[in-house]
């Protein structure tokens, strides 16, 4: 019979507790249902790279650990692969932009020839024929 009173004793008092934490609870703090499905609210800072990146910046990315991440291995050899296509299109950029800059030296020159002040050559009729 004892062990009954305590019992009870116990879930009168929890009783008790629940009614004085219910009654501290307002409006605003009730939970909103209207916007279940919304997307959630991140938490942690965006992994962002620079408004031009370049592959240093791939190899300075680093992404926040979660319970069920990514597979380390599969991420890291897909930001390998970006790295080498950013590093060859750089390169492949610069090799045209010193290709447009050399046309418009050729530009340049053709230009002084036509009007009138031809480049440096040997004199003679064998460097007007071509």
């Amino acid at each position: 019979m004892t062990y009954f009173l305590i019992f009870l004793a116990v879930m009168v008092a929890a009783a008790a507790a629940l009614y004085v934490v219910g009654l501290n609870k307002s409006a605003a703090d009730a939970p909103i249902y209207e916007d279940a499905l919304a997307a959630p609210v991140a938490n942690l800072p965006p992994v962002l790279l620079p408004g031009t990146p370049m592959p240093a910046d791939v190899d300075r990315l680093r992404f926040s650990l979660g319970l069920r991440g990514y597979r380390m291995d599969q991420v890291d050899e897909v930001l390998d692969r970006l790295r080498d296509e950013l590093a060859g299109k750089n390169l492949r950029i610069a090799e045209l932009e010193a290709l447009v800059a050399g046309t418009h030296d050729a530009d340049a020159m053709d230009t002084a020839t036509i009007k009138g002040m031809a480049p440096e050559t040997t004199s003679g009729p064998e460097s007007h024929e071509r």
